[in-house]
């Protein structure tokens, strides 16, 4: 069924009936419910918070006893779609993004070289996220963290460090 089906649909029954079935998927689905909490009542800092929390949790695991980040970038992405299907402003998701992009890169910087794959997936990241920045003006906001970004993948092996700086030059000048 394609949106134009289920909005004939919607039309053609009650008000009864569609508030029965949006109170159902509220109580179905985990993200509708996350979804239309949001909706009715937007707070997109508490939210950055909340995903900003998971991606740090990858890396920096805040459980020390047992500590072992597990830097599974599925997870991360995830955090970053999930708050991005909220439709939170472009400098709050912008704000998601970088964190990302530096948490890694801090990462890397604390404890070392990680594997081929990790640096590439960041690259991407990074490219990503510079695109974002440029097309909604938000460079300079970020200008810190950007700076962050680069003195943390300086001493990283792979050409990282060069891929960043130039990804970075590609956007700012």
């Amino acid at each position: 069924m394609g949106k134009l089906q289920l909005k004939q649909h919607l039309q053609s029954i009650t008000q009864k009936q569609v508030i029965d079935i949006v109170l159902q998927l509220y109580d179905a689905k985990k993200e509708a419910k996350e979804w239309l909490d949001y909706y009715l009542q937007p707070d997109e800092i508490t939210k950055l918070e909340k995903y900003k929390k998971i991606i740090h949790e990858e890396f920096y695991p805040s459980t020390r006893s047992t500590w072992s980040p597990k830097t599974r970038f599925a997870v991360c992405r995830k955090a970053i779609s999930d708050f991005k299907k909220l439709q939170p402003r472009d400098e709050y998701l912008a704000e998601l993004m970088v964190f990302y992009v530096e948490t890694g890169c801090r990462f890397t910087y604390d404890y070392g070289d990680m594997w081929e794959q990790f640096y590439d997936v960041f690259e991407r990241n990074f490219e990503a996220t510079m695109k974002f920045l440029q097309k909604n003006n938000l460079i300079e906001r970020f200008q810190p963290n950007l700076d962050n970004i680069l003195k943390y993948s300086k001493d990283c092996g792979w050409g990282f460090s060069d891929a960043i700086k130039e990804i970075y030059y590609e956007y700012t000048h």
